[in-house]
């Protein structure tokens, strides 16, 4: 088993990778377990695969277990589905000491890690990722969060969780399109902190047959634990972590949360972010078309023609305009990545149609 530590004091935790780890989850959880209620979250479709047999497994070693079903895709990170969690544990009678088990990809990480953070003022709760998009991203860094009409992950609450768990073998299950989405943010690590983790990307995915996952995870866990116990509330170096975001989150809000996928979105828009430093001077015409073509290699979701100033108005809500200044992940080389306030919406505009 790899163990990737992310240090955070008293909040530390670790990131354990294995292959057939799904299985060792209730030897892993047994010193925590007083006999309180464990409160696995999911998705139908996950409960079906991985859930019922998870539950049935903790059932077994001691483990006093709730099941909570939510809907699939973006449309369950709303108040309502919130809520729902809420009353089914109040109902179950959880109260402090309940631990939550999100069992699934982004969306059930971020909704009941979200819950955890404010279910009697927080209680604890551990990742289980089941997309490859969840593993190396969202499952690791405490980002909570629900959705609103007017963007992405616009309410919610840092709260780091006891660990994260990750089995890859899970990944022989995943549609194709769910791995391709998960790549684009193993591109993004390599990009802003890695170029020899670039380079081994691009030659990886000239046969995605033998992509080699495990290795990638590991690394790509391994970057992000690094950035988070450096700045765990994003107040400078966790940023650069958003490379590819703001126009990748304008893109889904555009075409409609669930309908593009996030890896995708954020793959153009690191298209359009390598663009843009390259007109900005940060990032060579050489380098710029090398982080292209490597995008490129993915089977991305085509785009469907788009409106680009209604790309620009869904922008103008992003989180990280801050006193009214676009706060953009630019390239300063392949590798490397860095904040700018000086990117203006004539400049965004015109990197759109890099991808147009």
């Amino acid at each position: 088993m790899k163990t990737i530590q992310v240090n955070l004091g008293q909040r530390s935790y670790p990131i354990h990778v294995e292959s057939g780890l799904l299985k060792e989850i209730p030897s892993i959880l047994s010193i925590k377990n007083q006999g309180q209620k464990w409160v696995i979250i999911a998705q139908q479709g996950i409960i079906d695969r991985y859930g019922n047999a998870l539950s049935d497994q903790l059932s077994e070693a001691g483990f006093d277990t709730l099941t909570i079903d939510i809907p699939t895709g973006e449309k369950a990170k709303s108040f309502d589905e919130y809520q729902i969690i809420l009353s089914r544990m109040v109902e179950a009678g959880c109260d402090r000491s309940s631990i939550i088990l999100a069992l699934g990809g982004g969306v059930t990480g971020d909704l009941a890690g979200f819950a955890a953070a404010t279910f009697m003022r927080g209680v604890d709760y551990f990742q289980i990722p089941t997309t490859l998009l969840a593993m190396v991203d969202s499952s690791i860094g405490g980002k909570t969060g629900i959705n609103i009409a007017e963007g992405k992950n616009l309410i919610g609450v840092i709260h780091q969780p006891k660990a994260v768990l990750i089995d890859p073998e899970i990944l022989h299950s995943l549609p194709k399109e769910e791995i391709t989405s998960g790549l684009g943010e193993i591109i993004k690590y390599g990009a802003i902190r890695d170029k020899a983790f670039l380079t081994s990307i691009s030659l990886w995915l000239d046969d995605i047959n033998t992509f080699p996952f495990e290795k990638a995870i590991i690394r790509s866990c391994e970057i992000k634990a690094a950035i988070v116990s450096k700045d765990e509330r994003e107040g400078d170096l966790r940023r650069i972590l958003n490379f590819g975001h703001t126009i990748g989150h304008a893109l889904e809000a555009y075409y409609g949360y669930g309908e593009m996928r996030h890896g995708d979105a954020v793959s153009y828009g690191m298209i359009c972010g390598g663009w843009i430093s390259n007109q900005l001077g940060y990032l060579s015409k050489h380098d710029y078309q090398n982080l292209k073509d490597i995008i490129q290699k993915l089977p991305l979701q085509s785009l469907n023609k788009f409106d680009p100033n209604q790309i620009i108005s869904f922008i103008k809500n992003d989180k990280k305009i801050i006193s009214g200044q676009l706060h953009f992940v630019i390239l300063n080389g392949l590798g490397s990545a860095a904040i700018t306030k000086n990117v203006a919406h004539d400049i965004i505009l015109e990197s759109l149609k890099e991808i147009q």
